[in-house]
């Protein structure tokens, strides 16, 4: 009965007994139930990206405004814009990122919130749900 459990078609190595057929059914069935976790596991991690939030402007600039350039200026620079009164999630600067304006800003008010959006760095408020929605999926 050993025998038959033992496929011929599979060498063994030096030194080795050849992996019966129990125990490849096991690995393959270990195999199917890490791929059926891991999926649901992907699906969460994109709608996470998609509801995550980035405030224009963070924290570290309440009360400032933003310039064309993307930059935090004091309040009432000729050419400025008062920050959004709230945070935009993934979705929507993605959307702005390909052509649409962010929702209750005009054309040249996404334009900047943007470019303050890709300026951006590690530490910044809004900076990981930034960088999610740049990852490829």
């Amino acid at each position: 009965m050993e025998n038959s459990e033992t496929p011929n078609d599979v060498p063994a190595a030096a030194g080795e007994e050849a992996p019966s057929r129990r125990k490849m059914l096991a690995l393959g069935a270990v195999g199917v139930s890490a791929a059926l976790t891991i999926r649901p596991a992907f699906a969460q991690t994109a709608a996470s990206v998609m509801n995550c939030q980035i405030p224009v402007p963070g924290p570290h600039g309440v009360g400032q405004y933003i310039d064309r350039n993307g930059q935090l200026v004091p309040p009432g620079t000729k050419d400025a814009f008062p920050g959004s009164p709230r945070p935009f999630t993934g979705e929507e600067v993605k959307r702005a990122f390909r052509g649409r304006s962010l929702p209750g800003a005009t054309y040249e008010q996404s334009q900047a919130y943007l470019k303050y959006i890709r300026r951006l760095q590690a530490g910044q408020s809004g900076f990981t749900c930034y960088a999610s929605i740049q990852m490829p999926r």
